[in-house]
Protein backbone atom coordinates (compact mmCIF):
# COMPACT_ATOMS: atom_id res chain seq x y z
CA UNK A 1 0.00 0.00 0.00
CA UNK A 2 1.69 3.21 -0.83
CA UNK A 3 0.55 6.88 0.52
CA UNK A 4 0.95 9.85 -0.94
CA UNK A 5 3.52 12.14 0.06
CA UNK A 6 2.75 14.97 1.26
CA UNK A 7 -0.27 13.69 2.82
CA UNK A 8 -2.07 17.14 3.26
CA UNK A 9 -0.45 21.08 2.69
CA UNK A 10 -1.51 24.00 3.92
CA UNK A 11 -2.31 26.88 0.96
CA UNK A 12 -0.12 29.37 2.80
CA UNK A 13 2.41 30.45 0.76
CA UNK A 14 6.18 30.27 2.21
CA UNK A 15 8.11 33.39 1.47
CA UNK A 16 11.49 32.06 1.86
CA UNK A 17 12.32 28.50 0.63
CA UNK A 18 13.71 26.05 3.30
CA UNK A 19 17.35 25.86 1.52
CA UNK A 20 19.40 24.23 4.35
CA UNK A 21 22.69 24.30 2.57
CA UNK A 22 22.38 28.03 2.08
CA UNK A 23 22.02 28.74 4.73
CA UNK A 24 25.29 26.55 6.09
CA UNK A 25 26.81 28.03 3.07
CA UNK A 26 26.18 31.24 4.41
CA UNK A 27 26.93 30.45 8.36
CA UNK A 28 30.54 29.34 6.77
CA UNK A 29 31.03 32.40 5.21
CA UNK A 30 30.72 34.52 7.79
CA UNK A 31 33.67 36.03 9.46
CA UNK A 32 34.97 34.29 12.92
CA UNK A 33 37.77 37.15 13.39
CA UNK A 34 37.01 39.02 16.55
CA UNK A 35 36.91 42.40 15.19
CA UNK A 36 34.87 45.55 16.71
CA UNK A 37 31.63 45.66 14.98
CA UNK A 38 30.91 48.80 16.46
CA UNK A 39 28.06 50.72 14.27
CA UNK A 40 25.66 53.28 14.37
CA UNK A 41 21.74 53.18 13.89
CA UNK A 42 22.00 54.72 10.76
CA UNK A 43 24.76 52.98 9.38
CA UNK A 44 23.72 49.71 10.05
CA UNK A 45 20.04 50.34 8.53
CA UNK A 46 21.85 51.75 5.08
CA UNK A 47 24.29 49.07 5.17
CA UNK A 48 22.59 46.21 6.03
CA UNK A 49 18.48 46.29 5.43
CA UNK A 50 17.54 46.89 1.89
CA UNK A 51 14.07 46.88 0.08
CA UNK A 52 12.67 43.78 -0.33
CA UNK A 53 14.54 41.91 2.53
CA UNK A 54 12.63 39.64 5.16
CA UNK A 55 13.21 40.64 9.07
CA UNK A 56 13.12 38.94 12.19
CA UNK A 57 12.40 41.28 15.21
CA UNK A 58 13.76 39.90 18.36
CA UNK A 59 12.07 40.51 22.38
CA UNK A 60 8.85 39.23 23.22
CA UNK A 61 5.36 41.77 22.77
CA UNK A 62 6.45 44.81 24.01
CA UNK A 63 9.16 43.81 25.97
CA UNK A 64 13.00 44.30 24.69
CA UNK A 65 12.46 45.56 20.95
CA UNK A 66 14.73 47.51 18.91
CA UNK A 67 12.73 50.38 18.48
CA UNK A 68 15.87 52.30 17.44
CA UNK A 69 16.63 50.49 14.59
CA UNK A 70 13.11 50.28 13.23
CA UNK A 71 12.37 54.48 13.67
CA UNK A 72 15.30 54.58 11.10
CA UNK A 73 14.22 52.07 8.92
CA UNK A 74 10.71 54.01 8.22
CA UNK A 75 13.04 57.08 7.97
CA UNK A 76 15.17 55.50 5.51
CA UNK A 77 11.63 54.88 4.36
CA UNK A 78 12.67 50.66 3.42
CA UNK A 79 9.72 48.84 1.50
CA UNK A 80 8.82 45.48 0.31
CA UNK A 81 10.29 43.80 3.64
CA UNK A 82 8.99 40.68 4.14
CA UNK A 83 8.12 40.32 7.98
CA UNK A 84 8.30 37.33 10.94
CA UNK A 85 4.89 38.10 13.41
CA UNK A 86 6.50 35.98 16.08
CA UNK A 87 5.08 38.26 18.99
CA UNK A 88 5.45 41.68 17.66
CA UNK A 89 3.17 44.61 19.35
CA UNK A 90 4.73 48.39 19.00
CA UNK A 91 7.48 46.62 16.50
CA UNK A 92 4.96 45.93 14.26
CA UNK A 93 3.10 48.90 14.88
CA UNK A 94 6.13 51.41 14.11
CA UNK A 95 6.83 49.29 10.68
CA UNK A 96 3.51 49.99 9.81
CA UNK A 97 3.40 53.39 10.70
CA UNK A 98 5.81 53.75 7.54
CA UNK A 99 4.08 50.82 5.36
CA UNK A 100 7.41 48.86 5.37
CA UNK A 101 6.24 45.64 4.68
CA UNK A 102 4.14 43.82 2.58
CA UNK A 103 3.88 40.26 3.22
CA UNK A 104 4.05 38.09 7.35
CA UNK A 105 4.32 35.11 8.87
CA UNK A 106 1.83 35.57 11.35
CA UNK A 107 1.57 34.73 14.78
CA UNK A 108 0.85 37.28 16.84
CA UNK A 109 0.58 40.84 15.67
CA UNK A 110 -1.24 44.02 15.98
CA UNK A 111 -2.00 44.07 18.94
CA UNK A 112 -0.68 45.88 21.84
CA UNK A 113 -1.72 43.37 24.61
CA UNK A 114 -4.28 44.69 27.33
CA UNK A 115 -3.61 48.43 25.34
CA UNK A 116 -5.77 47.21 22.17
CA UNK A 117 -5.42 46.95 18.37
CA UNK A 118 -3.63 49.26 16.08
CA UNK A 119 -5.74 50.37 13.94
CA UNK A 120 -3.33 51.55 11.51
CA UNK A 121 -1.07 48.30 11.28
CA UNK A 122 -4.69 46.58 11.48
CA UNK A 123 -6.13 48.71 8.26
CA UNK A 124 -2.88 47.26 6.57
CA UNK A 125 -4.11 43.64 7.26
CA UNK A 126 -7.62 44.24 6.35
CA UNK A 127 -7.04 46.01 2.52
CA UNK A 128 -4.62 43.24 1.20
CA UNK A 129 -1.75 45.48 1.61
CA UNK A 130 -0.13 42.68 3.59
CA UNK A 131 -0.17 39.18 2.11
CA UNK A 132 0.10 36.65 5.09
CA UNK A 133 0.57 32.79 5.98
CA UNK A 134 -0.56 31.70 9.29
CA UNK A 135 1.26 30.23 12.10
CA UNK A 136 1.32 29.74 16.03
CA UNK A 137 4.13 31.20 17.87
CA UNK A 138 5.69 27.65 18.96
CA UNK A 139 5.86 26.85 15.12
CA UNK A 140 6.97 29.99 13.88
CA UNK A 141 10.15 29.63 16.76
CA UNK A 142 10.74 25.82 15.75
CA UNK A 143 11.42 27.21 12.14
CA UNK A 144 13.91 29.55 13.51
CA UNK A 145 15.53 26.62 15.20
CA UNK A 146 15.18 24.45 12.31
CA UNK A 147 17.37 26.87 9.97
CA UNK A 148 19.80 27.43 13.39
CA UNK A 149 20.35 23.85 13.18
CA UNK A 150 20.52 23.49 9.36
CA UNK A 151 17.84 21.45 8.58
CA UNK A 152 15.23 22.18 6.21
CA UNK A 153 12.58 21.35 8.11
CA UNK A 154 11.55 20.27 11.85
CA UNK A 155 8.82 17.61 12.72
CA UNK A 156 5.85 18.70 15.32
CA UNK A 157 2.30 17.72 16.03
CA UNK A 158 1.26 21.70 16.45
CA UNK A 159 -1.41 23.14 14.63
CA UNK A 160 -2.44 19.32 13.17
CA UNK A 161 -6.41 19.36 12.87
CA UNK A 162 -6.77 23.61 12.99
CA UNK A 163 -7.57 26.08 10.02
CA UNK A 164 -4.06 27.90 11.09
CA UNK A 165 -2.84 24.37 10.26
CA UNK A 166 -4.36 24.87 6.70
CA UNK A 167 -3.44 28.80 6.35
CA UNK A 168 0.26 28.08 6.80
CA UNK A 169 2.58 26.68 4.93
CA UNK A 170 3.28 23.20 6.48
CA UNK A 171 2.92 20.09 5.30
CA UNK A 172 1.96 16.83 6.83
CA UNK A 173 3.88 13.67 6.40
CA UNK A 174 4.41 10.00 7.84
CA UNK A 175 7.11 9.48 10.83
CA UNK A 176 9.46 7.25 9.28
CA UNK A 177 9.53 4.79 12.76
CA UNK A 178 5.83 5.08 13.61
CA UNK A 179 4.23 5.74 10.60
CA UNK A 180 2.00 8.50 12.51
CA UNK A 181 1.24 11.77 10.82
CA UNK A 182 3.46 14.80 12.05
CA UNK A 183 3.86 18.08 10.27
CA UNK A 184 6.80 19.28 8.46
CA UNK A 185 7.94 22.87 9.94
CA UNK A 186 9.92 24.39 7.11
CA UNK A 187 13.19 26.14 8.16
CA UNK A 188 13.06 29.78 7.97
CA UNK A 189 16.55 31.52 7.48
CA UNK A 190 15.35 35.95 7.60
CA UNK A 191 17.65 37.84 5.74
CA UNK A 192 18.45 40.56 8.54
CA UNK A 193 17.57 40.26 12.25
CA UNK A 194 17.09 42.92 14.86
CA UNK A 195 17.90 42.07 18.20
CA UNK A 196 18.01 44.37 21.21
CA UNK A 197 20.21 42.91 24.38
CA UNK A 198 20.97 43.68 28.11
CA UNK A 199 24.89 43.90 27.17
CA UNK A 200 27.39 43.05 24.64
CA UNK A 201 30.81 43.03 23.89
CA UNK A 202 32.55 44.54 20.64
CA UNK A 203 32.63 41.52 18.50
CA UNK A 204 28.94 40.75 19.12
CA UNK A 205 28.48 38.52 21.94
CA UNK A 206 25.41 39.31 23.48
CA UNK A 207 24.11 38.49 27.25
CA UNK A 208 19.89 38.82 28.04
CA UNK A 209 18.54 39.08 31.37
CA UNK A 210 15.47 37.15 31.32
CA UNK A 211 13.29 35.62 28.40
CA UNK A 212 15.08 35.06 25.87
CA UNK A 213 12.26 33.82 23.13
CA UNK A 214 13.77 32.66 20.14
CA UNK A 215 16.33 35.22 20.16
CA UNK A 216 19.54 32.90 20.21
CA UNK A 217 17.49 30.83 17.20
CA UNK A 218 16.70 33.78 15.32
CA UNK A 219 20.60 35.24 15.60
CA UNK A 220 21.79 31.84 14.45
CA UNK A 221 19.15 31.08 11.45
CA UNK A 222 19.71 34.97 9.92
CA UNK A 223 21.74 35.62 7.46
CA UNK A 224 22.76 39.32 8.98
CA UNK A 225 22.38 40.19 12.33
CA UNK A 226 22.03 43.31 14.12
CA UNK A 227 22.53 44.09 17.86
CA UNK A 228 21.59 47.16 19.50
CA UNK A 229 22.60 47.31 23.44
CA UNK A 230 22.11 48.78 26.47
CA UNK A 231 25.73 48.71 27.14
CA UNK A 232 29.02 47.68 25.73
CA UNK A 233 30.85 45.76 28.54
CA UNK A 234 34.40 44.87 28.49
CA UNK A 235 35.32 41.59 26.50
CA UNK A 236 36.92 40.13 29.73
CA UNK A 237 33.47 40.44 31.62
CA UNK A 238 32.08 38.54 28.57
CA UNK A 239 34.78 35.85 29.13
CA UNK A 240 34.56 35.88 32.98
CA UNK A 241 31.02 34.35 32.54
CA UNK A 242 31.02 32.55 29.15
CA UNK A 243 27.53 31.15 29.93
CA UNK A 244 25.88 34.15 29.91
CA UNK A 245 26.56 34.56 26.65
CA UNK A 246 23.27 33.83 24.46
CA UNK A 247 23.95 35.25 21.27
CA UNK A 248 27.50 34.10 20.18
CA UNK A 249 30.13 36.95 18.13
CA UNK A 250 29.82 34.68 15.18
CA UNK A 251 26.30 35.25 14.25
CA UNK A 252 26.41 38.81 14.30
CA UNK A 253 27.14 41.56 11.89
CA UNK A 254 26.74 45.46 13.69
CA UNK A 255 26.71 46.24 17.19
CA UNK A 256 25.59 49.91 18.49
CA UNK A 257 25.47 51.18 21.76
CA UNK A 258 21.84 52.41 22.23
CA UNK A 259 20.76 53.18 25.74
CA UNK A 260 17.21 53.08 26.41
CA UNK A 261 16.92 51.82 22.92
CA UNK A 262 13.89 49.64 23.29
CA UNK A 263 11.67 52.52 24.91
CA UNK A 264 8.61 53.05 24.56
CA UNK A 265 8.58 49.23 25.33
CA UNK A 266 9.36 47.51 28.68
CA UNK A 267 13.50 46.50 29.16
CA UNK A 268 13.29 44.06 31.68
CA UNK A 269 15.27 45.08 35.01
CA UNK A 270 16.38 48.50 33.06
CA UNK A 271 12.99 50.38 32.31
CA UNK A 272 9.23 49.99 32.31
CA UNK A 273 7.00 50.84 29.52
CA UNK A 274 6.13 54.21 28.87
CA UNK A 275 2.09 53.61 28.81
CA UNK A 276 1.27 56.90 28.21
CA UNK A 277 3.39 57.18 25.38
CA UNK A 278 1.67 53.84 23.41
CA UNK A 279 -1.58 55.13 24.56
CA UNK A 280 -0.71 58.18 22.41
CA UNK A 281 0.65 56.64 19.63
CA UNK A 282 -2.65 54.53 19.61
CA UNK A 283 -4.97 57.58 19.93
CA UNK A 284 -3.15 59.06 17.24
CA UNK A 285 -3.74 56.20 14.67
CA UNK A 286 -7.52 57.51 15.02
CA UNK A 287 -7.34 60.26 12.86
CA UNK A 288 -4.94 60.22 9.41
CA UNK A 289 -4.05 63.95 9.89
CA UNK A 290 -3.37 63.59 13.24
CA UNK A 291 -1.52 59.95 12.93
CA UNK A 292 0.60 61.70 10.54
CA UNK A 293 1.79 64.83 12.29
CA UNK A 294 2.07 62.56 14.63
CA UNK A 295 5.01 60.71 12.85
CA UNK A 296 6.64 63.81 12.06
CA UNK A 297 7.28 64.93 15.24
CA UNK A 298 8.37 61.88 16.33
CA UNK A 299 10.54 59.55 13.49
CA UNK A 300 10.24 61.97 10.26
CA UNK A 301 11.07 65.02 11.91
CA UNK A 302 13.72 63.76 14.16
CA UNK A 303 17.49 63.01 13.32
CA UNK A 304 17.90 60.16 15.32
CA UNK A 305 16.58 58.23 18.10
CA UNK A 306 17.93 60.32 21.32
CA UNK A 307 16.38 63.39 20.04
CA UNK A 308 13.20 61.06 19.59
CA UNK A 309 13.84 60.21 23.47
CA UNK A 310 14.17 63.54 24.36
CA UNK A 311 11.22 64.93 22.80
CA UNK A 312 9.12 62.39 24.96
CA UNK A 313 10.78 63.24 28.76
CA UNK A 314 14.31 62.46 27.94
CA UNK A 315 16.28 60.88 30.76
CA UNK A 316 13.80 62.43 33.55
CA UNK A 317 11.19 60.35 31.70
CA UNK A 318 13.51 57.37 31.67
CA UNK A 319 14.79 57.78 35.54
CA UNK A 320 10.60 57.53 36.24
CA UNK A 321 10.39 54.34 34.03
CA UNK A 322 13.20 52.92 35.54
CA UNK A 323 11.97 53.33 39.08
CA UNK A 324 8.88 51.68 37.71
CA UNK A 325 11.03 48.75 36.67
CA UNK A 326 12.10 48.44 39.91
CA UNK A 327 8.81 48.93 42.11
CA UNK A 328 7.44 46.40 40.06
CA UNK A 329 9.80 43.64 40.81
Amino acid sequence: MTTQFPLKTGKGRLFIQPDAEAGREISRRKDKRLVSKLTTVKDAVNRYIHDGDYLALGGFGSNRISTSLLHEIVRQKRKDLGLAGHTVTHDCQILAAGRCFNRCDIAYVVGLEARGLSRNARSMFEDGSVEVTEWTNASLAWRFKAAAMGLPFLPARVMMGTDTFEYSGSKEILCPFTGKKLLALPALSPDVALIHVHRADIHGNCQIDGIIMADDDIAKASKRVIITTEKIIPVEDIRREPNRTVIPYWCVDAVIEMPFGSYPANMPGEYFSDEDHLKEWLAAEKDPETFKAFLEKNIFGCSDFYEYLQINGGIEKIKLLREKEFLSN
